[in-house]
């Protein structure tokens, strides 16, 4: 029966609506249960990752992974009425990634691929916009490696590149595991042995810097799962740049306190790039994700009961909007900002070659060389075209 409906089988002569019903209140779900959901799949749901940093003080830590610290803060004034009179003030906030994809042009206003990606576009409602390749569709994947060719890794070359690289730093082969003919590779399962040589210490390893170019959503980097099957790996399995780096830190680290500063340098040492937005915010979680695995990790392995917490959360947020950029990776600018006023042509299409002016302009990348412990005031900013030697 409807709920204001009169009752038909009432012989009384005025029928009051029957009482409203109280909303039921859904208890509330735990962190933990937020983070066992985050850490057991390869399709990362943003409204997770933003309950990470609910209520904190700080920017939520999906706004940290959505920045774009090459153009730092804007400046926005507005207008506040006090009583009877205006008040003008200034609100500060961060540029974000842009979407610098026409995939979701579809979606209208704040899709367009010189919008920004905010957080309102892709939680709630909008929740699961952004998805791992694995899981798009086939003609989703061929129309983007016909415009970008956009063509992922599987995990098996990654590792056979990632194996090569520390085969030239270590002097020896099968370090981290051994190739199969079959696509596999067994790990090897005893703690990692270094050179008894200058400069190649564990901490030596863990703190030199390694770049993926036009990173898509971080294979080399971390490989929590196959970006061409979406099937998550072990993490004892684990062949990235940073999975082996922490990996280290995991053997070595005395307690906690000792993993967690060099699981930060850790991260501060891997960079990559990338054009499209949604595959950059991919990268950048599956970074953040990992970080979050290998500490729990660290902890069941030690016997300690300990929960991340979001403080933590957020240094590594910070450090990874820095070390992994958008960027036209030809002529080293943040995409479209070479388009006069860029953010007022929302219009232009993903493939439409935009107007060349007489030299090249845009603003140009900036990557953190970090110092000391990380922290912002030990962070110099670097334009990324100064670090290409050019003949």
């Amino acid at each position: 029966m409807a709920e204001n409906q009169p009752n038909l089988f009432d012989s009384s002569e005025q029928v009051s609506p029957a009482p409203k019903k109280k909303k039921s209140h859904k208890p509330q779900e735990t962190r933990e249960a937020v983070i066992q959901r985050i850490l057991s799949s390869a399709d990362i749901r943003e409204d997770d990752i933003e309950r990470l940093g609910q209520g904190e003080k700080f920017d939520s830590i999906l706004e940290l992974l959505l920045r774009d610290q090459t153009r730092g803060q804007r400046v926005v004034p507005i207008h506040e009425i006090e009583g009877n009179t205006y008040t003008f003030k200034h609100f500060r906030h961060y540029y974000h990634i842009l979407w610098a994809t026409d995939d979701y042009r579809k979606r209208g206003e704040g899709y367009y691929p010189t919008d920004e990606i905010h957080p309102r576009t892709i939680t709630r409602k909008n929740s699961r916009v952004v998805r791992p390749r694995a899981v798009k569709s086939k003609e989703e994947q061929l129309r983007r490696i016909k415009q970008k060719a956009e063509v992922f890794t599987p995990s098996w070359v990654c590792n056979a590149q990632n194996n090569l690289i520390d085969e030239a730093w270590f002097g020896r082969k099968n370090v981290f595991n051994k190739e199969n003919k079959d696509h596999t590779w067994t790990t090897n399962p005893k703690p990692i042995r270094f050179p008894k040589t200058k400069g190649r210490t564990w901490l030596d390893y863990v703190t030199e810097r390694r770049l993926e170019l036009c990173c898509g959503e971080g294979p080399y980097i971390v490989s929590r799962y196959d970006t061409t099957t979406g099937e998550l790996i072990p993490l004892q399995d684990r062949i990235g740049l940073l999975d082996r780096k922490l990996r280290v830190v995991g053997e070595n680290a005395q307690d906690l306190e000792h993993w967690r500063e060099y699981a930060y340098k850790a991260v501060r040492s891997v960079y990559g790039f990338e054009w499209q937005g949604d595959n950059l915010l991919l990268a950048r979680e599956n970074v953040l994700v990992s970080f979050m695995e290998y500490y729990y990790d660290f902890c069941a392995r030690k016997g300690i009961d300990s929960e991340i917490n979001t403080s933590s959360l957020a240094h590594v947020a910070y450090i990874i909007s820095w070390n992994l950029w958008q960027m036209d990776g030809i002529r080293y600018i943040i995409p479209y900002t070479d388009q006069e006023a860029f953010v007022d042509a929302p219009k232009l299409a993903f493939d439409e070659e935009p107007p060349k002016p007489d030299k090249p302009t845009g603003i140009y990348a900036k990557i953190a060389y970090w110092i000391g412990d990380g922290r912002q005031k030990y962070l110099k900013p670097i334009e990324f075209r100064n670090l290409v030697k050019t003949k």
